[in-house]
């Protein structure tokens, strides 16, 4: 095999982990050969337990193993994403898709019926196991061996769709842009250019507009196949048991949608009508909404990703010294791969290597404020990979989502205080007041997004049109007052953009759920702002192992996503926003 492209540090990591040592699975398994991995799936399989402590034991073992195979599995797929056109790259990543993965899946529900058979799991302390032994029945429940092949089908198409969308660019003057490179020219004060390279971008788009329809008609059939296996009426309910919701229900996501509408909406047109008034323009276009309204330049916080990565560093050390140098160790390892390129999977995450117990970051920057609130928001992510480092269950080594991203939320607020390593003063309170202008944003597109796949997979038997017209219907409904008359047939197709939908379906209302339980960490930092990143820690701290309001609570924050937690949040916001507004006034 020719080596494959290596663009950061990952894997120069050594394996196993001097910090964490393998007890069970030797230092040599080759872990591209499904039958050099399966003899310890089987002997965890067929051991005898004749103690509780033998089943703590076991668990132990199978902890282990999957912290292995899981890291495999993470080191390809960033590989894989880091250089789309490496055909190596995906070569192996889906090799392991295809001729591993399955079978893990397979000894996995193997390991599950036993694990609930085990006579002495009743005499492990619930209060530590109980999460762990719910989410494994949980798993029973849903497991069907047809379902493998399908699963591994969506993993594949996932792929194409970032395939299509890596491989967008346009020509611009001479040049070629990929499409986040392309995001830059929307904050250029030239109301022309704006519009020209808006243009080109969603033009550029519209290409593979049916290519995305087919892709995710097929994707959509076999999701409702997979839920028909498994015995549901519909994918959302099958969905919502896979995605472990045991605190809220579709109908509390409905309560959501509504309350925004209520509280958000008047707000986020209000600011959309100031921008409309400062821009003095007829109308607001979608080209003018990510420009400074004052006309004033783009803020430009870097030129090179180095400058990136040392400006947040001191910005996580001002929140916290630990976080710094949990950053620094980052950097230091090069556990971060920022800049854009062509070839490049869009978008940007954070993975959790679950061997060596230690984060890596993905990103798309371009030079942007962006960047630095991403990269603020992916360290939140790595914080709570180290924040559970020394947890032997690996079940235990994530929480669910809707806390998952309080972690990386609130340190987009919380770093956001320490804007200024990046900015002079005016420059700073210019980048928090667009900063939060993007939350309540936030709120109106989490809604949209949850709201259109809810009718989604409601409607099975949909046509293409009839869900353009659903999403048209959504978007007047959340857009705001935002003029795209003559680009009809871009809004259609702009649901393509949301890589979730695709992806990881039904994973958006977290963000939403989220925003709100940052929103209080922020606001309790303003009180006290030791105490409250602390509580925070002290949250992250508890991985998966609580429930989910607990897990809120561990952070001294509420696990509630109705119209009376939202309401005094926006408030807060509304408040920051006119100070911040009075500092631009006066600069």
């Amino acid at each position: 095999m020719t080596d494959v492209k290596v663009t950061n540090g990952v894997a120069r990591l050594k394996r196993p982990s001097d910090e964490y040592p393998r007890h069970y699975v030797p230092a040599e398994l080759d872990l591209s050969d499904m039958e050099a991995i399966e003899p310890y799936f089987r002997e965890l399989h067929k051991r005898e337990i004749d103690s509780a402590e033998g089943l703590e034991k076991w668990l132990m073992d199978l902890s282990e193993l999957y912290s292995v195979v899981h890291e495999e599995d993470a080191r390809l797929y960033i590989a894989m994403t880091c250089a789309t056109d490496d055909e190596e790259a995906k070569k192996r990543y889906f090799h392991f898709v295809e001729n591993i993965e399955p079978q893990l899946k397979s000894w996995g529900n193997k390991l599950d019926k036993k694990l609930i058979d085990i006579p002495y799991l009743s005499e492990l302390d619930s209060s530590r196991y109980g999460v762990l032994i719910r989410d494994v029945k949980n798993e029973l429940e849903l497991f069907r061996e047809e379902n493998i092949p399908i699963e591994t089908e969506l993993t594949k198409l996932s792929q194409e769709y970032q395939s299509i969308q890596g491989a967008m660019t346009v020509e611009y003057k001479g040049k070629e842009y990929t499409m986040q490179q392309m995001a830059a020219f929307l904050e250029e004060p030239n109301r022309e250019v704006r519009q020209e390279t808006w243009e080109l971008a969603s033009k550029r788009r519209l290409q593979d507009a049916d290519a995305l329809d087919e892709l995710f008609n097929r994707m959509m059939e076999l999701r409702n196949k997979s839920a028909a296996n498994a015995g549901f009426d519909n994918y959302m309910d099958f969905r919502f048991k896979q995605l472990g919701r045991f605190d809220y229900t579709p109908d509390d996501c409905l309560v959501f949608h509504d309350s925004v509408e209520k509280v958000v909406m008047p707000v986020y047109n209000k600011i959309l009508s100031e921008r409309k008034s400062i821009l003095g323009t007829e109308t607001l276009r979608p080209w003018d909404l990510s420009v400074d309204p004052y006309n004033r330049p783009p803020l430009k916080p870097f030129s090179k990703a180095e400058e990136l990565m040392d400006g947040c560093r001191r910005i996580f050390e001002k929140v916290n010294p630990t976080l710094g140098s949990y950053f620094k160790r980052m950097i230091e390892n090069g556990l971060l791969d920022l800049e854009s390129h062509k070839g490049k999977a869009p978008g940007g995450y954070q993975a959790g290597l679950q061997e060596v117990r230690l984060p890596f970051i993905f990103m798309n920057a371009v030079g942007l404020n962006n960047d630095v609130i991403t990269l603020l928001h992916e360290g939140g992510h790595s914080f709570h990979q180290f924040a559970v480092r020394n947890e032997p269950l690996v079940h235990y080594r994530h929480a669910p989502m809707e806390f998952s991203e309080v972690a990386s939320m609130s340190m987009e607020l919380l770093g956001a205080n320490y804007i200024d390593e990046f900015y002079n003063p005016a420059e700073a309170a210019r980048a928090r007041k667009k900063h939060l202008e993007r939350i309540i944003l936030i709120f109106p597109w989490v809604a949209t997004i949850d709201a259109f796949q809810h009718w989604i997979y409601s409607h099975p038997k949909h046509t293409i049109e009839e869900r353009d017209n659903y999403w048209l219907e959504l978007f007047g409904r959340f857009g705001g007052d935002v003029d795209y008359s003559g680009y009809e047939d871009i809004l259609r197709k702009l649901w393509q953009r949301q890589l979730h939908i695709f992806e990881v379906p039904f994973y958006y209302i977290e963000y939403g759920i989220a925003q709100l339980g940052a929103l209080q960490v922020w606001r309790n930092s303003k009180a006290d702002m030791k105490k409250a990143v602390d509580d925070y820690l002290h949250g992250l701290s508890l991985g998966g192992s609580r429930r989910l309001p607990e897990l809120f609570e561990g952070a001294a924050i509420r696990f509630d996503f109705s119209e009376e937690t939202i309401k005094p949040l926006v408030d807060t916001v509304v408040e920051e926003l006119d100070k911040l507004s009075e500092i631009e006034k006066s600069e």
